[in-house]
């Protein structure tokens, strides 16, 4: 598993939703975790690893014991907003400003299979937003301003030869 950069179609292809929690996603999520770690994420989606379905893993820290899995995730609700610095590991080396919400509700299955609704907050909930944004087909160019466009042009001409 490795994680696919721009402009690879993968990012843009319809997630769809997971049906079942089986020994086979539970085994796909554990590779999405070390991958995560591995290159130095805090969060990764489905379609990052060219599968698309609608699943994220993220992880804000270091202790591999706060590995969380969000699956079929639908924010809720959204409070405050927050201009923050993201990076994207399908845009390896390209940080841009994004707006996002401050406070959201999340609404996901865990790796249980339970459902549930939690309130996320500030870089954690600036994880789940850039996550679902790939479940949605957004990637990081998306939400660049065309100021940014023109700051990484080269960087992003880079990726999309090396595609």
């Amino acid at each position: 598993m490795d994680v696919v950069t721009y402009p690879n179609p993968s990012l843009l292809k319809k997630t769809a939703p997971v049906d079942v929690v089986d020994d086979a996603t539970r085994a796909k999520i554990t590779e999405m975790y070390d991958l995560m770690h591995k290159s130095r994420g805090v969060g990764l989606a489905a379609p990052q690893v060219g599968w698309s379905v609608r699943l994220l893993v993220l992880n804000p820290g270091d202790d591999r014991a706060n590995d969380e899995v969000l699956i079929n995730p639908v924010i809720k609700k959204k409070r405050g907003r927050v201009l923050g610095e993201e990076g994207c590991l399908s845009f390896p080396g390209i940080y841009v400003q994004v707006e996002r919400a401050k406070e959201i509700d999340v609404e996901f299955t865990d790796a249980t299979g339970a459902r549930r609704t939690e309130t996320r907050s500030d870089f954690v909930a600036r994880i789940i937003q850039h996550e679902v944004d790939h479940l949605d087909n957004i990637l990081l160019l998306h939400r660049m301003t065309p100021a940014d466009r023109v700051r990484v042009k080269r960087e992003l001409e880079t990726l999309a030869e090396r595609g």
